[in-house]
């Protein structure tokens, strides 16, 4: 800051004082060139006040020129007769060159017209020497024109000296003004660093008071949210592990009870043991491989984005899913768009759909499949036919471990571990969409993907910069991966 303000004070004196000199040096050569042309006219229009007649000799045309031409402030006149000072114009000088034999010598030796620099006790001095020659005159005569330079510049460098002193007085203030301004703004930065030290994995509580509308209390505001977004993610992972806990403590449980009880039983209940601890480990498998996928999904390798055509898509998985029960399976109205998925993630996220209608169906009831594409989303929706969802439970069923409370028989209740439709919705928001229920017009529950469209013939065409507010970024869609980071991108936004 004060290298700053410094910089700025002494820019423009020291630019003024340059600019001052480099006018006052223009004007001096310019004074001289009026003393020489009135010299000119002097010599063509005057006469010798004594005679009357025209000068008959140099010497006495510089003596009548001087008396009747006085120098102007800073200025003086003397003329050189022979290599020699002869007159001097009547006004004080700060220095008087004319009493200088080297100055009165160097001046006499040159030749023509000439202008030039002479250093001295009152410092720099721009000359002017004009030769005079009269007809019948033999005398070598010439006229010099003194300009005391750096005593014309002494009120300029006074005025920049009291620049030059209120900018050092400007700066002392300016320092502790900044000094006082600083530590009033970083006190809060402070503040931030001093609560972000005391801040632990066990108490994510601790939140700045804000005070004020500028930008250290934006700053605390956004470091406030950041903290909430940090407490509500410890406390969801540490909720999930707990879930996971529980879920998992049951069936070892269950198959840690089994295996003590097999050494005292028959053939025949050692077979039923075994066909039941079987059917547990599956079950812990399944709950392992769901939370593997569900960790999976936060990776930016878990979609790989290709052409996939929604027609296609359907139909296979309809084909696929009769295998998961004796339901009546049709394929809806379909879309022969194609776009950029991946395919094979949809399909997993249909098929838990798929299964999870055959879980609250009977055996012949509906289940149909259908797509569009509107206003540029994808659509992608599983219909059955049962007892649908309440309104209390179509936002709490896509978490995890959760499960709606519909069945439709007692066989059916507890099938489920709670983590398919939590997939389905992941899967839903790595395309940046989402998943939701709604009740069908002909009865039961109606999941619906829905995912924004992206097409083909739009690869290497710049994709939404999700950091842009939607413009225009420089991301292009060239092959799988960089599509893939776009709907990413579109997901986190």
């Amino acid at each position: 800051m004060l290298l700053l303000v410094g910089a700025a004070l002494a820019a423009p004196t020291i630019g003024i004082t340059v600019v001052w000199q480099a006018q006052l040096d223009s004007q001096m050569d310019e004074q001289l060139q009026r003393e020489v042309e009135k010299l000119r006219r002097f010599a063509r229009a005057a006469t010798d006040s004594t005679t009357g007649q025209p000068f008959r000799d140099g010497a006495s045309l510089l003596t009548q020129f001087m008396t009747v031409h006085l120098p102007s402030r800073e200025e003086t006149f003397f003329s050189i007769v022979d290599g020699k000072a002869d007159r001097r114009s009547p006004t004080p000088v700060p220095h008087y060159f004319d009493r200088d034999r080297a100055v009165v010598e160097k001046l006499a030796s040159l030749r023509g017209t000439t202008v030039g620099w002479l250093d001295s006790p009152v410092g720099k001095v721009r000359y002017g020497v004009v030769p005079v020659r009269v007809a019948g005159d033999p005398k070598d005569v010439r006229l010099v024109v003194l300009e005391f330079r750096d005593r014309q510049l002494s009120e300029e460098r006074r005025v920049a000296k009291m620049l030059i002193a209120t900018a050092i007085v400007a700066l002392v203030c300016a320092g502790l003004a900044s000094w006082l301004v600083a530590g009033r703004i970083l006190a809060p930065i402070r503040l931030v660093r001093q609560t972000a030290a005391r801040i632990g994995e066990s108490d994510l509580t601790q939140r700045l008071d804000v005070q004020g509308d500028d930008d250290v209390a934006a700053l605390a505001h956004t470091f406030n949210h950041m903290l909430d977004r940090l407490e509500r993610a410890f406390t969801t992972q540490r909720r999930f592990l707990d879930e996971v806990g529980h879920e998992l403590r049951t069936p070892i449980t269950v198959v840690r009870g089994h295996l003590e009880l097999m050494e005292d039983g028959g053939f025949d209940e050692q077979m039923v043991t075994r066909t039941l601890l079987v059917d547990e480990l599956d079950r812990m498998s399944r709950i392992v491989d769901d939370l593997m996928l569900l960790a999976k999904a936060e990776r930016p390798d878990f979609l790989t984005v290709g052409e996939t055509n929604l027609t296609d898509l359907i139909v296979d998985v309809v084909a696929k899913a009769r295998a998961l029960g004796n339901r009546h399976w049709r394929v809806a109205a379909v879309s022969e768009a194609t776009v950029l998925v991946d395919g094979q993630r949809l399909t997993q996220g249909l098929i838990q759909l798929a299964a999870n209608a055959v879980r609250h169906t009977l055996d012949g009831d509906l289940i149909e499949m259908g797509s569009a594409v509107q206003e540029g989303r994808v659509l992608l929706w599983v219909r059955d036919t049962g007892l649908g969802v309440g309104p209390v439970d179509r936002d709490r069923i896509f978490g995890r471990f959760v499960q709606a409370g519909r069945v439709t028989s007692p066989a059916q209740a507890g099938t489920g571990i709670g983590l398919g439709l939590a997939i389905v919705r992941e899967i839903a928001e790595a395309h940046g969409g989402t998943a939701w229920v709604e009740d069908a017009e002909t009865g039961g529950a109606r999941f619906v993907l829905d995912l924004p469209a992206f097409y083909p013939w739009q690869r290497g065409h710049h994709a939404p910069d999700p950091d842009s507010g939607g413009r225009s970024g420089n991301r292009l869609l060239r092959g799988k991966r960089p599509a893939q980071q776009w709907l990413r991108h579109r997901r986190r936004r």
